[in-house]
């Protein structure tokens, strides 16, 4: 569901299908089956999240879908830390995803200071 005026959206979408190959890797190559899945359902839940907040119908409840989504993104950096320190994965596909993860959580955080100050 990529838009062309919503880089957030569009980054969150390229994310996500970054998180799915991923743990299709995980499940197929390493037999990995419980943080494989941790991280698809947190890593796939970030772009859910905003575009439920894209359809809100109040300040309050976009403000509320886009702390969830910043929210399952902090959650995703945590299983890809914990992916690579149990050696599931390598330090190039964990410093690329993390990175993702990271610039879409900043983003995230930043649009919730502006929704929450302007309250």
């Amino acid at each position: 569901m990529k838009l062309e005026n919503n880089p957030l959206q569009n980054k969150s979408y390229d994310f996500a299908l970054s998180i799915i190959k991923l743990s299709k890797s995980l499940m197929t190559i390493n037999k990995e089956f419980v943080l494989s899945k941790q991280v698809l359902r947190s890593g796939t839940s970030v772009g859910a999240n905003i575009v439920e907040a894209n359809g809100s119908i109040s300040k309050a409840d976009f403000s509320a879908k886009i702390s969830i989504a910043y929210k399952e993104c902090l959650e995703t950096k945590y299983w890809l830390s914990l992916l690579k320190d149990s050696k599931e994965l390598r330090i190039d596909e964990y410093e690329e995803l993390f990175e993702k993860a990271d610039e879409i959580a900043k983003i995230l955080f930043s649009i919730l200071k502006k929704t929450r100050i302007n309250k």
